[in-house]
């Protein structure tokens, strides 16, 4: 099903507003708000549209500006969870754990040792090879871990 050019522009700028202050808390009915459309229609249509729902583009953002945060301040975690969004500092380092597969420690030394080699790689590339892949549910992915590692 295509989209109408009118439509893609309101959940673009929902999107937009997401980049802008993923910090913030982005439930569906605001975002729906934002893009002028009922709360179903434009969970189904941002879906349609960028090939995930709105709560994981938020959480791949929210990750990626920790990323960032991690591997350029030397900021506590603590603080970089809350300058992200996470009201939680357990929830922080479980959902990043399980996108990235590693904790956020861990993280901040592997992507210091990466922009020592990575040498003159284009920024946007180097940016785009770092998103986190989000095209699979967090809790899908725990399901599939925990069932091979159950596996005989």
């Amino acid at each position: 099903m295509n989209q109408s050019p009118e439509l893609l522009r309101r959940l673009l700028r929902a999107r937009d507003c997401m980049d802008r202050a993923s910090h913030e808390p982005w439930p569906v009915a605001r975002l729906a708000e934002v893009s002028a459309v009922s709360v179903a229609h434009f969970a189904r249509s941002f879906k349609q549209a960028f090939g995930i729902p709105p709560h994981r583009y938020l959480l791949s953002r929210r990750i990626e500006r920790a990323v960032a945060l991690l591997r350029e301040t030397e900021l506590p975690i603590t603080e970089i969870a809350l300058a992200t969004g996470w009201v939680s500092l357990g929830t922080f380092g479980r959902i990043f754990r399980d996108i990235t597969g590693a904790s956020p420690g861990a993280m901040r030394e592997r992507e210091r040792a990466g922009v020592a080699a990575q040498g003159r790689l284009p920024e946007c590339h180097a940016r785009a090879a770092r998103r986190p892949d989000l095209k699979t549910a967090v809790l899908e992915k725990r399901r599939r871990d925990s069932a091979a590692n159950v596996a005989p």
